[in-house]
């Protein structure tokens, strides 16, 4: 992929900018679909409404027109099946979906703890109320989605997040979605590795072009 399409696929403008408001929605919505397997709801958004690729013959057109078939595809017990039998389950999980365990091959670690301090340093924590860590990847989109989106231009801000990608997206969630992409019990959850793998690059290429 060159960069011209990277950056095409998703530029970097002003929160007013279509584009931009595509990418915090984009990572909403990948916070959503790892958190948790589609309601039935969900599902039906994506039976009447949602066609269109992020980019019309970009880079994420051919990942994005999967997801939705899968989607398509599935129903609300399906999903939640395979989301249980991946990601859930007594004891250890078939795939996690923490990012110290791919970072050091344990949970709760040394990168747990510097992303804390990140967040911390961005104002932000976990909801007690929930069980996930944050470290977890769907927390993980969306911090970034709010890095995007939110209203306090000092912290919500291009260099924001440029710094929270390099130190707690990059490095780890093509290890995440090679994992689920490879086993034999994926199929929504595949495709939906597979749009997070390409966004993921195409944000990589455009933080790039910043430099």
């Amino acid at each position: 992929m060159s960069s011209d399409a990277a950056t095409r696929a998703l530029g970097f403008a002003s929160i007013d900018d279509g584009e931009e408001l595509a990418r915090a929605e984009l990572y909403g919505l990948l916070a959503r679909l790892w958190l948790a397997p589609p309601d039935a709801e969900l599902l039906e958004q994506f039976q009447v409404a949602v066609t269109e690729a992020p980019e019309p013959g970009g880079y994420l057109e051919a990942p994005w027109q999967n997801l939705v078939a899968a989607m398509r595809a599935t129903t609300p017990e399906a999903a939640a099946e395979e989301y249980e039998a991946l990601f859930g389950g007594v004891g250890k999980p078939e795939i996690f979906l923490y990012g110290s365990f791919y970072l050091s091959g344990f949970l709760n670690e040394k990168p747990l703890a510097a992303l804390r301090a990140d967040l911390a340093r961005l104002g932000l924590g976990r909801d007690i109320q929930r069980s996930e860590t944050e470290d977890h990847i769907a927390f993980i989109c969306e911090v970034m989605r709010w890095l995007i989106a939110g209203d306090d231009a000092a912290v919500s801000n291009l260099e924001q997040q440029r710094r929270f990608f390099r130190a707690h997206v990059q490095p780890w969630t093509e290890a995440l979605c090679e994992a689920v992409s490879t086993h034999p019990g994926a199929r929504l959850t595949r495709e939906l590795a597979g749009l997070t793998r390409a966004f993921v690059e195409v944000e990589a290429q455009a933080f790039d072009m910043i430099e």
